[in-house]
Parts: C-alpha cells; structure tokens; sequence
C-alpha cells in the first residue's frame, strides 16, 4: 500500500508521518516536492538554499520515485505531502495511492506557521490548493483536531477505512525526530522533536487580528468544504 497525505503545513503532518513511520512495515518520505517547489517559484522560505541543494529538484524524477518500489523492501510506503506544492507539478503517479487528505481549522494554522515566518500569505497555508487538488483526485478527509482529540480512536478508523491493520506503534515515537525528515526540520520541526507522541486536545481558537484574520476568512470555505466529508470515528 502507498498512502499520498496531503496537508497544508502546521497540521500535524509531521506527527502523522511520525505515526506511520514508527510502524516497522512502513517506509516514509519527508515532503517529496518541497525542493522542486522552491526551486520552480524561487519562494522566500527559511533554509531554501540548503533544501534545493540537500533534495531532489526535478518533478518528474520525484514523480519516478513517487510511483516506483517502496524504499527498503518494506511493504507499504507513506509520503507526506504539502498540496500547495504541487502546482505545474506532476500528479497521474497518485492514482496508485491511497490518498488521504489532513486538515487544520485555518486560524490555528495561521496562528502557528506566524510563529515560524515574519509574514503569511495565502499560497503559504494552502487551503484553496487542497481543496482543489481533492476536487481532483478525492480521497479521504481527516482532521488533526479529531486526531488530538483521540489519537488511538481516529487512527483506528482511518486504519479500518483504508483497510489497514492498526498498529499500536503508531502511537508513539523516539524523542528527537526521523531519520527520513528534511533537512527543513531544523527550522520547522522543533516541538515534534520534543515529543514522543500525539499531543492532547487543541485550546480555545486563537485570536487573530487584521491581515491574519482577513487570511483566515479568505481560507475559510475551502477548511469548511473538506471538513464537511471529514472521517469520523467509527
């Protein structure tokens, strides 16, 4: 089996790869488009230099590998992906997937990639590209606040779903990060590192002022149209 996960980013995305990665019959793949992205729009993220030269650039390459055998020998492949990277970019190899698509409420995504960059945009968080890529090629809608909310229970059904025996090692992970995590991960990984699994339920919604909650209304409909086809626990 080969799970494609599209998120946007501050999503929990990570953990979930962390999740699958702490399976023993799984091999996982950090953002596979997130070089060729930079390198296609010349977008001002921490660290590009270091990631246009650290990964794989050509999409058509990626697209091989995207398809191709699962790395190691290991029976199932899970490959986190970004879907606002994926404009211009190849897509036919996600047919042979089982794509799952992982959201956030917009203002707790706006509210945490603010931590990490001075300025948000809307081709930044993603919303608009994600739902258009579902419109695209479907697939299941989870969200990371139902994860949160009961880590064992919502992987569970997304396991039962996908019809994927649910492995309890998915429920935690070594302090310190993957051995597959980009080289991003210096800049954007700090509190996933920390951890050694899922954390708890989210707090109350952060406020948001001008510019940002401007950028959260403007996101809003495409988080609630994927919310609306979300998995719910079984």
């Amino acid at each position: 089996m080969k799970i494609a996960m599209w998120s946007g980013p501050r999503n929990l995305s990570t953990a979930m790869m962390y999740a699958f990665g702490a399976r023993s019959d799984f091999a996982v793949w950090d953002e596979p488009f997130y070089a060729a992205y930079l390198a296609r729009t010349r977008a001002d993220h921490p660290m590009s230099e270091e990631i246009t030269a650290a990964h794989e650039t050509d999409p058509q390459a990626i697209a091989a590998r995207c398809a191709g055998p699962v790395p190691r020998g290991k029976p199932h492949f899970y490959m986190k992906h970004m879907a606002h990277h994926m404009e211009g970019m190849p897509t036919d190899w996600a047919e042979g997937c089982v794509n799952v698509h992982l959201i956030r409420h917009p203002a707790r995504v706006i509210a945490s990639y603010g931590e990490k960059r001075d300025t948000v945009t809307d081709a930044d968080i993603g919303f608009a590209a994600q739902a258009a890529l579902h419109d695209r090629i479907g697939g299941l809608v989870i969200d990371s606040a139902d994860i949160r909310d009961d880590p064992e229970g919502m992987l569970r059904t997304l396991c039962t779903a996908i019809e994927l025996p649910f492995d309890a090692d998915m429920l935690a992970w070594p302090r310190g990060g993957h051995p597959d995590d980009g080289v991003w991960a210096a800049h954007w990984y700090g509190a996933v590192h920390d951890s050694t699994g899922f954390a708890g339920p989210e707090g109350p919604m952060p406020p948001l002022m001008d510019e940002a909650a401007d950028l959260a209304r403007r996101a809003l409909p495409a988080y609630e149209r994927l919310f609306s086809k979300r998995l719910k626990k079984s």
